[in-house]
């Protein structure tokens, strides 16, 4: 069987067209935990006396899953109610309309979200994590902003360099880098890129203090001019 490979993910999720790549990758994830072939792992030896004893812990596979988080109380029985509840509590967005989920195979797929009836569309990439066949999500992607860097499931600190490429109005993309469990970002900012429907490059410094948790969302998005709210987003689980 494969090992988990965490820059495969990551890469294949800097592009709109990662959902085939990225079912499989984690598939094999998953499968690989059941296994006991994870290697998202710690691993800590002591040599005060012999023999030395090795200590290796393994994660929870839903720890790969940007939305709910494995320590909340929130489960999600069909993949449309995971897609809203993550573009309401972790997108921010004013009132996400879902369109008609798009499976990918028996346990993923996506789910296009728009925030107006012509929007842009975020399409949220699900999937069932657990025996329990609860849905879980993945990440995100937009047409608008591409994250480049880092990857997803990278580990991320501060200085960090964020890239991408990008589309929006006045050249302008927000980025917020959040906590599990955290309501307020760590922090928000702004970097330019392209503009007027042709892709730009983009490269800001994000600076951030300690965390106080392990893991969190990295979300690149785009506002309305009309009202300042969230249009569509690109959002990456990251290791922080």
């Amino acid at each position: 069987m494969d090992e988990w490979n965490p820059q495969t993910y990551g890469a294949v999720m800097g592009s709109r067209r990662w959902l085939s790549t990225l079912v499989v990758v984690v598939v094999v994830a998953v499968a690989a935990f059941a296994a006991g072939y994870l290697v998202h792992s710690t691993t800590t030896t002591t040599t005060t006396s012999p023999p030395a004893t090795t200590t290796t812990t393994t994660l929870d596979p839903t720890w790969v899953a940007t939305w709910p988080t494995s320590s909340s109380t929130i489960r999600y029985a069909t993949p449309t109610a995971a897609a809203l509840g993550f573009a309401t509590s972790v997108l921010h967005m004013t009132s996400p309309v879902a369109r008609a989920f798009q499976r990918g195979d028996t346990r993923s797929g996506e789910v296009p979200i728009v925030t107006t009836a012509n929007g842009p569309v975020t399409t949220v990439l699900v999937r069932q994590l657990t025996s329990d066949n609860s849905w879980w999500v993945l990440g995100s992607a937009c047409a608008a902003v591409n994250i480049t860097l880092p990857h997803a499931l990278d580990t991320v600190s501060s200085p960090l360099t964020l890239t991408g490429q990008s589309t929006a109005f006045e050249a302008v993309i927000n980025y917020s880098l959040y906590q599990d469990d955290v309501a307020e970002p760590m922090v928000s900012g702004t970097a330019m890129g392209g503009s007027n429907g042709v892709m730009g490059p983009f490269s800001t410094t994000v600076t951030f203090a300690a965390p106080t948790h392990r893991y969190g969302v990295l979300v690149a998005y785009t506002r309305s001019a009309k009202d300042g709210s969230v249009l569509e987003a690109s959002a990456i689980r990251v290791a922080i």
